[in-house]
């Protein structure tokens, strides 16, 4: 497979390393150089490639959608912090028969976490002495917060919630999940979704070791997406996975 790269930091460097490990060929990689270009400019760039994977900045990912589209290219899209502009880039992409997939985070583990959380929000719900936090943290040099995992697991603990409420009017402790962010030192990515009343608490956590997980997930959603049509998020992978 012929991968293109769009964002050149740690995890582009390392996706291109477990790519080229894996048997497949970098055909170009945007760095900073392309910071300025049109979406016009980038799509000349992705000429030959059979996929992007783009882990950039949340400022660039509608141009870059539009110049994948443009060139024909499926994408990968691990960028967060985008998410306000999510309805026009499915629009967008789904209009002109482009092919994208994107997740909060492309580790399996996590996505099985998102599931796990799922299940165990939707049994707690039913108990309204339940509260419920999120914790996350990241090394310094991550700039978005909370991340786009945390805010996942807020969406999911939050839907669990609203369909308790449907049920019995009460409802649980805390209707709006709250989050708290820390980034220092070199933390890969630690999650933490608590249940806590007052006679006992829940702890539900998913540690990264590396960023190895994150890397191998984009090259698999790249694999998967190759070929594809349509607007995808890797949920959509990980169904087809466990039915199989």
């Amino acid at each position: 497979m012929k991968i293109a790269l769009i964002g050149y930091g740690a995890m582009g460097r390392l996706i291109e390393s477990l790519a080229i490990e894996q048997g497949h060929e970098i055909t170009s990689i945007c760095t900073s150089d392309c910071v300025g270009e049109s979406a016009a400019e980038v799509a000349a760039r992705l000429s030959g490639a059979d996929v992007a994977i783009d882990f950039s900045v949340a400022q660039a990912v509608r141009r870059n959608v539009e110049a994948c589209v443009a060139a024909g290219v499926p994408l990968v899209e691990g960028t967060t912090g985008w998410h306000a502009d999510r309805d026009a880039i499915e629009r967008f992409v789904r209009e002109r028969m482009g092919a994208m997939v994107f997740g909060a985070n492309f580790s399996i583990g996590v996505n099985l976490f998102f599931r796990i959380v799922g299940y165990a929000a939707e049994l707690l719900a039913r108990f309204p002495e339940v509260e419920v936090f999120i914790q996350e943290q990241h090394h310094s040099r991550k700039k978005d917060a909370p991340s786009g995992t945390a805010l996942k697991l807020q969406e999911i603990v939050e839907k669990a919630i609203a369909k308790s409420l449907e049920r019995a009017p009460r409802g649980p402790a805390n209707m709006g999940v709250p989050i708290a962010s820390t980034r220092a030192g070199h933390i890969p990515g630690t999650h933490r979704v608590g249940f806590d009343s007052r006679a006992e608490q829940i702890l539900l956590e998913h540690s990264a070791r590396s960023r190895d997980g994150f890397a191998l997930g984009a090259i698999l959603a790249a694999k998967w997406i190759n070929g594809k049509v349509g607007f995808y998020e890797f949920s959509d992978l990980l169904d087809e996975v466990l039915a199989a």
